[in-house]
């Protein structure tokens, strides 16, 4: 289980430390791809076959589910981690994520977020997230 948030920094070639903790989960292989709300998600192989076993199944004929899987599957990348344990994050994830030097990187159960740090901020204000409403919605999906 991936769990807890963590700071770093991208140095001036793009590269991230990927916390000691979360690198005996995903492997020395995984897989890098946009995620939602700007962010970066990044799952461990088997996770990734998962998903994508789950993602085959959806209809060719379904404009939305068409595009989401374009949207996931066209950012993804197969990274590694280099003796330091950091991952080299491409630069059209960089943009797609607005990472540029302060990074906030998230244990989500079964996949990592990398976050800017700005954009992390700015989600987890007040004035962006109700906890108590979002609550609420999770009692009415029996959580």
């Amino acid at each position: 289980m991936l769990i807890g948030e963590y700071f770093h920094t991208l140095d001036d070639k793009g590269r991230l430390t990927i916390p000691s903790k979360f690198r005996e989960p995903l492997g020395y292989e995984f897989v890098l791809t946009k995620g939602l709300d700007n962010c970066l998600f990044v799952y461990a192989k088997t996770e990734w076959d998962l998903l994508e076993q789950k993602l085959k199944t959806l209809p060719l004929t379904n404009k939305d589910a068409r595009a989401f899987v374009r949207f996931f599957f066209s950012g993804a990348t197969e990274c590694s981690l280099d003796k330091q344990g950091r991952i080299l994050i491409p630069s059209n994830l960089r943009e797609h994520s607005q990472l540029e030097k302060d990074a906030v990187i998230i244990g989500v159960s079964t996949r990592l977020e990398i976050w800017s740090k700005k954009l992390w901020e700015e989600y987890n204000s007040d004035d962006n997230l109700s906890y108590e409403s979002i609550a609420e919605k999770m009692s009415q999906l029996g959580i």
